[in-house]
């Protein structure tokens, strides 16, 4: 794409289309109260800031560094919930806290002469970490009265109207028009989004029909297969991505997933 602006436009009207038809095939529940509603806007609001923040860090970063260090959100809903929720942690959680921070910091640094640095997204990956776990809290509260189509309606919504209202402008339709293989690259981020759409709605009824903790661990594993894709991928296409493939970054890369898994399903599954 031209730029991430230019890339927000297709990807927004496909989520806002989606969003609207399916509002207009399942209409908001009646009877809901306004706490229940009030959470599931929190939700969408968060995961949508969270999106917008992985996708700008996706610009620059490698696919497969960037996941696992988002997908540590459940490190701090744990952590989150000590002080909210009254909750405590055992010495085994606290352990599985510390892994996933540490993978996820591995796996940001990049080597710069006799140290590293951590990359400058890292903070910004983080942010939508927290974003996410938000995101994920305020959902398995909503979904005890609210539908998981209903939930998702409004996310896709809030994902659709943000994106729009961010790149409506004169310079990014510019970019549209004059871009190369305008129809194929499209056509691919319309496939992409209606991806995103299945994983959403997949992972909404798991956490409304499922516990939790498992749905949260099953979902955990994902920097693993992105990892997969993405390799297999920088192996048969090597333009494609831009992962490096040197011994020493794939085993950092495979150390880190490892730390941020284990940890993420330590948190969730150890009472």
């Amino acid at each position: 794409m031209p730029s991430f602006w230019a890339f927000l436009l297709p990807a927004g009207i496909v989520h806002l289309i989606y969003g609207l038809t399916f509002l207009a095939i399942y209409p908001l529940a009646s009877g809901v109260d306004a706490f229940s509603w009030f959470m599931v806007a929190v939700a969408a609001v968060a995961r949508t800031a969270a999106a917008l923040l992985m996708l700008y860090a996706m610009r620059t970063e490698e696919v497969s560094r960037i996941i696992p260090v988002v997908y540590t959100h459940p490190v701090f809903v744990a952590i989150l919930a000590v002080p909210l929720l009254g909750e405590s942690l055992n010495y085994l959680q606290w352990l599985a806290i510390f892994m996933s921070v540490v993978g996820a910091v591995l796996i940001s640094v990049r080597g710069q002469g006799w140290g590293t640095r951590l990359r400058r997204s890292f903070i910004m990956l983080l942010a939508s970490s927290v974003l996410f776990g938000v995101a994920n809290v305020a959902t398995k509260y909503a979904s005890e009265s609210v539908s998981f189509w209903n939930m998702y309606s409004l996310t896709a919504i809030s994902l659709g109207g943000v994106f729009l209202l961010l790149s409506m402008r004169p310079a990014v339709f510019g970019e549209l028009r004059s871009m190369r293989g305008r129809g194929a690259t499209l056509t691919l981020i319309a496939g992409n989004e209606t991806i995103v759409l299945v994983g959403i709605v997949l992972s909404f009824w798991a956490i409304e029909n499922g516990p939790v903790s498992l749905v949260s661990t099953v979902m955990g594993i994902r920097p693993l297969f992105v990892f997969l894709y993405a390799l297999a991928l920088s192996r048969f296409f090597p333009t494609v991505l831009g992962e490096r493939l040197s011994r020493g970054s794939v085993t950092l890369k495979v150390a880190s997933i490892a730390l941020i898994v284990g940890g993420v399903a330590i948190i969730n599954l150890i009472d």
